[in-house]
């Protein structure tokens, strides 16, 4: 589906260019160079905001008072709109990531782009698709998942949402960028076909969808800052993707001199601490050419000039802001997040027959929306799973909490009961951006006594206390669910025997309660796929060390690796159960536009609606290279009635056989026997394979 701005790379104006050249040889080069920067934002943040990050929309680039030009102004995030003003906060995108729903998304998208206008936003931080190399990356949340088509697909929907309403949608952090802790100073080290294949392909994806501006990320690259990294900004995105927009930098650290400017960073946000001045100075100097800042101040121009003259698709208002609509799409999204991993025909409960549910863990009575960062939103009101419970119980259903501090009081209790949920997992506390106090503001005196916050996770397992309490309420009464609420990957080896259903809520957003009760008593059949993979230990994923000052990243992480390595994972990416049961037949070649496609047949075997997540790989099994064993190529989401049977068709072009050639430079295809697999999840997708050449797709 395209958007309004979807040709916005791609499609040149004359027109409008032959007017920024007018405009921008009338600017003076300090003019310019204020078009540059942020401006505004210490000023506020430490004076009538009071510390207070996101209270308002900030000042982040363009602004020429004399040309009456206005600045862009900037709001975060992933899981909602950023403003003193109430938002509606939705599930965190990793949570989406598991709903594997481009339409939802690009809804979704829709709603953040509307509640943006409504607050005055212009230029939107909500697009964060940083791959998730290992689940103990404390941003986990703020993505969609470990795989790049995965993340791209999303990215790009919720870009195009957004870009509908003529908010400039930023895609970041823009590359490598998946440690927390040392993310000012980490040097990612990387091949050039480690970055294509794994970390950039979804970038360009959200560029080709119309995406117009790129927001640098903290960490270095091969030894450069990612914003003065001329390779990824100029001679990748802007040369050879063609991207037409402008690329800004991450908050206070993101640029460390005026050379920043010459490598292709076009913005400094949130103040000019090295553009400003010293970029004047700079070129005054010869060392960053005119011909950089003028390139800069085009983009910006364009990209605002595009946006601010598109016919709007209705009027905004701050009535839209968190409006029943909005909050009822936030329910949505939560009921198509949650991945039921394990259920021994406990759910979904029976009101009819179950007439006690005893709650524990603090979290069952916690409005737990995710870190408390950059993506931190405000909304109105949110409802926890225990209010959920309570709201959608009949009468004669008793619901009682306990909290769980006392094993033996729970205990009891748990005996007592027809059946016992456990909300047990992480807070903002636990995992999310790291705010490093002082660190974050180094050689500014505004940034003394700043208090330290949020990184990554130090245990890829439960708390020791959640755990305990699993085991004595299991011990106790086995009819037990364990709703797990976290931003990525659990390790659950040591308890997943115990209760007889485990569902992933992750932090639910404000109508996760709601969402939550309606599936517990199967008002809603569960319908997630996990957007990564859950390993047995964490010996399987690749090194992690959250204060490391240089890591070299490789080809293969999550599903990818534990295929190379032989090695079966607790539950496989891609995986999720259902009330329901669907049925996979009769895969056939067909005849394709592009490319060679596939059918198959999916039946719903069960006797309730459901929705199926239809997966695509490819295998490369007869690569002469090094290669994965396969790679997710297309997805589609689908809904059965009882008994009902869709085909679902896929088709693979020669875009999804490609890999980096290093010693030419360019992508190439071998020409070997290829194999298309097709089924609920990763693994399950090896029943269903057919073999098939690259002249099937050639012809």
């Amino acid at each position: 589906m395209s958007s309004m701005h979807s040709d916005f790379n791609t499609k040149t104006n004359p027109e409008l260019e032959s007017e920024i050249t007018e405009i921008i040889a009338d600017l003076s080069l300090e003019e310019k160079v204020w078009m540059m920067s942020g401006h505004g934002f210490f000023k506020v943040f430490l004076g009538e905001d009071n510390r207070q990050f996101g209270r308002r929309t900030y000042a982040a680039g363009s602004g020429c008072e004399r040309l009456d030009i206005p600045p862009l102004y900037f709001t975060d995030g992933p899981r909602g709109v950023r403003h003193i003003i109430p938002t509606t906060s939705f599930p965190v995108s990793m949570a989406r990531g598991a709903s594997w729903d481009t339409d939802l998304e690009r809804r979704i998208g829709n709603v953040i782009g509307i509640e943006e206008r409504a607050v005055g936003a212009t230029l939107s931080g909500a697009v964060c698709v940083n791959l998730l190399r290992h689940p103990a990356w404390g941003r986990a949340q703020e993505t969609y998942g470990e795989d790049p088509y995965l993340l791209g697909e999303l990215g790009a929907a919720l870009s195009e949402g957004i870009q509908e309403h003529n908010v400039i949608s930023t895609v970041k952090h823009f590359a490598l960028n998946s440690i927390e802790n040392s993310r000012f100073k980490v040097n990612v080290k990387a091949t050039e076909r480690v970055m294509r294949e794994v970390y950039l392909p979804h970038f360009k994806r959200i560029v080709d969808s119309g995406c117009a501006s790129v927001m640098s990320a903290y960490n270095k690259v091969n030894g450069d800052y990612c914003g003065h990294s001329k390779h990824l900004l100029r001679d990748i995105l802007k040369d050879e993707w063609g991207f037409k927009g402008f690329v800004h930098s991450d908050w206070v650290k993101g640029a460390y001199g005026p050379d920043a400017a010459e490598a292709g960073l076009d913005i400094e946000n949130p103040d000019p601490i090295f553009f400003g001045e010293t970029l004047v100075n700079a070129v005054n100097k010869g060392d960053v050419s005119m011909e950089s800042i003028d390139d800069a101040v085009r983009r910006i121009l364009r990209t605002q000039m595009t946006f601010d003259r598109a016919e709007d698709p209705r009027v905004y208002s701050k009535a839209d802001v968190a409006c029943e609509l909005h909050t009822s799409l936030a329910r949505e999204a939560a009921e198509k997040s949650f991945v039921l991993l394990k259920n021994d025909d406990l759910l979904p409960l029976d009101k009819s027959r179950v007439k006690k549910i005893a709650c524990f863990g603090k979290l069952m009575d916690t409005a737990n929306l995710g870190d408390k960062g950059s993506s931190c939103n405000t909304p109105p009101y949110a409802v926890t799973l225990l209010e959920g419970l309570k709201n959608h119980a009949s009468d004669t259903l008793e619901i009682e909490f306990y909290d769980g501090d006392d094993l033996d009081e729970a205990k009891a209790l748990a005996s007592s009961a027809d059946a016992c949920i456990i909300a047990a997992g992480y807070t903002w506390e636990h995992e999310g951006e790291y705010i490093p106090g002082n660190e974050a503001m180094e050689g500014l005196e505004e940034g003394k006594n700043m208090m330290s916050r949020g990184g990554d996770r130090s245990d890829l397992r439960l708390l020791e206390t959640d755990r305990e309490m699993i085991s004595a309420i299991c011990a106790a009464n086995s009819h037990t669910v364990v709703a797990v609420m976290a931003g990525s990957a659990v390790i659950m080896e040591d308890w997943k025997a115990d209760p007889e259903a485990i569902l992933m809520v992750w932090y639910p957003g404000m109508e996760g309660g709601s969402a939550f009760a309606r599936t517990i008593f199967g008002d809603v059949t569960p319908s997630g796929k996990l957007p990564f993979t859950i390993p047995e230990s964490a010996d399987d994923l690749p090194y992690f060390d959250a204060s490391v000052l240089e890591i070299e990243y490789g080809l293969y992480h999550g599903y990818t690796l534990l295929s190379k390595s032989g090695v079966e994972p607790a539950f496989p990416f891609g995986f999720g159960l259902s009330y329901t049961s669907f049925a996979f037949s009769n895969l056939r070649k067909a005849k394709g536009q592009d490319g060679c496609a596939f059918e198959i047949d999916v039946t719903n075997t069960g006797d309730r609606a459901g929705d199926e997540v239809v997966q695509c790989y490819v295998g490369f099994e007869n690569s002469e290279i090094d290669r994965p064993g396969f790679l997710l190529r297309g997805f589609k989401r689908i809904h059965l009635e009882a008994g009902e049977t869709k085909t679902v068709s896929f088709e693979i072009t020669s875009d999804d056989l490609m890999y980096y050639d290093e010693a030419h430079g360019e992508w190439a295809i071998e020409d070997i026997p290829y194999l298309v697999r097709i089924g609920s999840d990763s693994l399950a997708s090896r029943q269903n394979t057919m073999p098939f050449h690259l002249n099937e797709i050639r012809d």
